[in-house]
């Protein structure tokens, strides 16, 4: 039995797709599905129960048969203010799922984020030491929450302390895909803009305020979902050494690339508009995001990760073009 919090979400409820779609379950998810068409995600798969998370505490107290946690609810918007429900929700939330873990001695991963590099200028290397990661410097309340907790569990580590048999904390660069539709201005450029793609109209991208980057020029790791979760999976199975592990392509990618995808998989030529930035992004804003893929290669991960054209491809024809987009 496999605990998936945040499960009705969007990376979450790929993880619960793709654990059912290979027989691994039951499967119980932990999330709130509100009012709107969040329970579409978990609509094509027979999940086992669904969990509140203010009830999740109390539901940990009689359970003794998982065998797996894959934690990936969190408060995850960049813009989000409440830093007390943040800490609840993103730090204090993990470290009940860490002790849980810890004395039922079952393997834990967690989504982290490539939020915690914050504007990159210290890197993207998923280095997980307590040096390596006090020279990260997160810009804004979400990722420090996600940085705060990956240093927690390091900690943890170094100072001999109990911890899961296995752990990983999972940091994510510029995720897209399906099952995506319910977060609003935070879905993905490919999710918001197909519909207009598809109907011929302009995409809106930033214009660049460097000298060193053409507009649209601006690179960041997308990676899609499907090959995030098999990361994910992979290290359930495979338990290799404990950390951290970055969940990108390795290869960046700009902005108006990725938009010529979109259109390339919609059969229309590329439209694109570039619009100023507004000035209070400006000093905060990353030109630049790519994962350094080198300790999950040597923890033993071998599979490719998807172009965005492979990707893009694979989310307009099975997804965003069926009359049910969700997987």
């Amino acid at each position: 039995m496999i605990l998936v919090t945040g499960g009705a979400g969007f990376i979450g409820s790929n993880m619960v797709a793709a654990l059912l779609e290979a027989g691994s379950g039951p499967v119980k998810v932990c999330d709130w599905l509100g009012d709107d068409q969040k329970w579409r995600n978990l609509s094509h798969h027979l999940v086992d129960d669904v969990i509140a998370p203010e009830a999740l505490a109390d539901w940990l107290k009689g359970q003794s048969q998982l065998t797996g946690v894959l934690h990936m609810g969190a408060i995850s918007s960049t813009t989000v203010s409440d830093a007390d429900a943040v800490v609840r929700q993103n730090f204090q939330t993990s470290r009940l799922l860490w002790e849980y873990c810890t004395e039922r001695q079952i393997p834990l991963i967690y989504a982290s984020s490539a939020a915690t590099y914050g504007d990159g200028a210290a890197g993207f290397d998923d280095e997980d030491t307590a040096e390596a990661l006090a020279k990260l410097k997160p810009l804004n309340l979400y990722g420090w929450s996600k940085h705060w907790f990956d240093r927690w569990a390091v900690d943890q580590r170094h100072r001999g302390l109990a911890q899961p048999p296995f752990w990983a904390g999972l940091k994510f660069f510029n995720v897209y895909g399906p099952n995506e539709y319910h977060k609003g201005d935070m879905q993905s450029i490919v999710a918001k803009n197909h519909a207009p793609v598809t109907a011929g109209e302009t995409v809106g991208l930033f214009q660049s305020h460097r000298p060193d980057y053409e507009h649209g020029g601006q690179l960041r790791d997308f990676v899609y979902v499907r090959d995030g979760v098999d990361v994910a999976l992979w290290l359930l199975r495979a338990m290799p050494r404990s950390g951290l592990y970055n969940v990108g392509t390795g290869q960046a990618r700009s902005f108006k690339s990725l938009v010529e995808a979109l259109a390339g998989a919609c059969g229309q030529p590329p439209r694109i508009d570039y619009v100023p930035m507004p000035e209070v992004l400006r000093p905060r804003y990353q030109y630049f995001t790519e994962a350094r893929m080198d300790r999950l290669r040597a923890a033993g991960y071998n599979q490719p990760f998807r172009s965005i054209e492979d990707g893009v491809g694979d989310y307009v024809r099975r997804f965003l073009s069926q009359s049910d987009p969700y997987r």
